[in-house]
């Protein structure tokens, strides 16, 4: 049993790397090949200029390949380096490649024109030239990329969108790039650094390299759901590059909370339950849910809802409940403040409701009663001891 599972992983070893040594190797090519995806260039007179180079061997034996250049014109310094460092020759195995860099020193009093530069590879049995035109040129055009980081994002009419943007100049020189953005009406646009929070309009970006930057694009709050564009601009000199980002807002509730007719203040009795109309209108552009009644009074006070709580309210409508408001029996006349709140999910809102105290009318009868049982007894008293 053993054996037979090591001959099975032997076997499943032996079509992997078949596998694999195929994929590797286009089945009708056979040699070593010097090879460069870009073998005419233009570069700028007193420049360093780099072109990239491989040495790729499809199924043939490793072979040590001496490496020269030719054809330098006077003045010029060509380089041919390998890993970082300056290298002569190079042994790509089988099925492998062997990166190669030609970097170019051209003086900067280089007459304009074309030169070409022979790069060769030699071994035993293989004889290889790469011809490598070179072309100069004082002054090359202008030529910017603009890149999102994530082009799409989503959120709330709250949010603040942040897009990172990278700016790459693939001209020959120093370009000092300018920033833009076009959003829809009332969205604000701003440009700041990748780590930072200054503001920019414009911003330096060496030959050859990229800058980072970051487009903040905030909405306005009452932005309806759905999805919008905003589309990043980046110049220089004839140079133009646009990228188009998108932005999903998934709407917001707003609560606002006010009495019958916008009416927030009412009458009740020391000791009696008093019922006032609630309005919650929900103003934003989504709906609220599951939204909780709350309240608070004076002291002693009882204050409930009927219902305690409203399951929805769409965008732009409203709900009416009763606020059962229910003063302590000991309340004295006069004006009292009581919070009505509701809370869905985050969002949230109060109003204050006045209540003005009468008391009860069992306590002005019984004052009426009292007062008049005491003339009573004054008349009585009089009348008794007048006559004395």
């Amino acid at each position: 049993m053993r054996y037979g599972l090591i001959a099975a992983l032997a076997a499943f070893a032996v079509l992997f790397a078949s596998a694999a040594k195929s994929d590797d190797a286009p089945k009708d090519v056979k040699g070593i090949y010097l090879m460069s995806d870009f073998p005419a260039v233009t570069v700028r007179p007193g420049e360093t200029s780099t072109i990239n180079l491989r040495l790729h061997n499809y199924d043939m034996t490793p072979e040590r390949l001496a490496l020269s250049v030719s054809g330098v014109p006077a003045g010029w310094t060509a380089t041919l380096m390998g890993g970082g460092q300056p290298v002569a020759a190079a042994m790509p195995a089988t099925n492998s490649s062997v990166s190669l860099e030609l970097r170019l020193d051209v003086p900067k009093n280089a007459p304009n024109g074309t030169q070409t530069i022979t790069v060769a590879a030699q071994g035993a049995t293989s004889n290889l030239q790469l011809p490598v035109a070179v072309t100069l040129a004082k002054d090359l055009p202008a030529k910017l990329t603009l890149t999102p980081q994530l082009p799409q994002l989503r959120g709330t009419s709250k949010s603040s969108f942040e897009y990172q943007l990278g700016i790459k100049n693939d001209s020959g020189k120093k370009l000092t790039v300018s920033l833009s953005a076009h959003a829809p009406q009332n969205f604000d646009t701003t440009f700041t650094e990748q780590y930072g929070s200054q503001e920019l309009n414009a911003v330096p970006v060496d030959a050859g390299q990229t800058k980072d930057v970051k487009l903040k694009v905030t909405p306005p709050n009452t932005a309806a759901a759905g999805d919008y564009k905003i589309t990043a601009r980046v110049a220089a000199e004839d140079a133009v590059a646009t990228t188009d980002l998108g932005m999903t807002i998934t709407g917001q509730p707003k609560l606002d909370i006010s009495g019958r007719e916008g009416l927030v203040s009412t009458r009740a009795s020391a000791g009696k339950e008093t019922s006032v109309p609630v309005v919650i209108t929900n103003t934003g552009t989504a709906p609220a849910e599951d939204i909780q009644l709350s309240g608070s009074a004076p002291s002693g006070w009882k204050i409930t809802f009927d219902p305690k709580q409203v399951d929805r309210i769409a965008p732009n409508d409203n709900k009416e409940v009763q606020a059962l408001i229910t003063p302590t029996e000991k309340a004295i006349a006069g004006d009292y403040v009581t919070t009505v709140r509701a809370a869905a999910r985050g969002e949230s809102a109060s109003t204050n409701f006045r209540v003005t105290v009468t008391t009860s009318t069992m306590w002005g009868i019984a004052g009426v009663g009292i007062i008049g049982v005491a003339l009573l007894v004054m008349v009585g008293a009089v009348a008794r001891f007048g006559r004395r």
